[in-house]
């Protein structure tokens, strides 16, 4: 059961993207719906920002509208997701990276596989989004993992000291047994698993950090109070959000 949460949640990102990618390719068409977030030239509106937190507070336990504190919260971390999708697209195309038929094909194949029987196309059904639009935005969603693993694979390495110093930290005091061969292996590869990940996340917050400082990126003020009842000054100031007002 926690694993089919966990595969409605990856849903629920792909379809989030659907709005991420539909601003980039709309932008313009309508002169009456205001931009929210520009990074470059891709832009997302405050109609698609809209949808797409409708989407995403199907993944919160709780009713958000009953608790203000979650709810504006909730708000500030879509809109920083947003714009660091944004951000992977525009480097996706500076580095000229894309996704074959053939891996999006392997990707569907993978994800409905693990679904009961049903539910994958009713849940998109429950979204009014068709097979191809979100199969579409699926492609988008593989290209920036594709990004990630380009620019930060070779910036993360695991040394015997790392090993060493992680052990000394946060495996001795437990006294794990290590009577045999297998029960140390085990022990290693633990370790290592956890500094990957550590170093995957401090390395992928710095890279975040300077493509902000690269690109030039816009949150529409007027509008972010319109939605938050607060000054996007004042959220970026708390640390909240790390972007540039321009």
């Amino acid at each position: 059961m926690t694993r089919f949460f966990s595969l409605i949640n990856g849903l629920i990102g792909s379809l989030l993207l659907f709005y991420v990618f539909a601003g980039c390719m709309n932008s313009g068409s309508n002169p009456d719906d205001e931009h929210l977030i520009r990074v470059s030239d891709r832009v997302l509106t405050v109609l698609e920002f809209n949808q797409a937190f409708e989407i995403s507070k199907t993944a919160y336990p709780h009713d958000l509208r009953h608790e203000p504190d979650y709810f504006k919260d909730a708000q500030l971390r879509l809109l920083n997701q947003l714009m660091v999708e944004l951000i992977i697209l525009e480097r996706a195309e500076e580095l000229g990276l894309y996704v074959s038929d053939e891996e999006v094909e392997k990707a569907v194949a993978d994800i409905k596989s693990d679904y009961p029987e049903d539910t994958f196309e009713k849940t998109l059904l429950e979204f009014a989004v068709s097979f191809e639009s979100w199969e579409a935005r699926l492609r988008n969603r593989l290209l920036m993992g594709k990004v990630v693993d380009n620019e930060l694979k070779n910036q993360i390495v695991i040394t015997a000291e790392d090993i060493a110093k992680y052990y000394e930290k946060n495996v001795k005091a437990q006294k794990p047994d290590m009577d045999s061969a297998a029960k140390m292996e085990d022990i290693n590869e633990m370790m290592i698993k956890h500094l990957r990940q550590e170093k995957t996340e401090e390395a992928y917050k710095k890279w975040i950090k300077e493509l902000k400082q690269r690109y030039t990126i816009e949150i529409n003020s007027v509008q972010w109070e319109k939605i938050s009842g607060s000054d996007y000054s004042e959220d970026q100031n708390l640390g909240t959000l790390n972007s540039t007002n321009n």
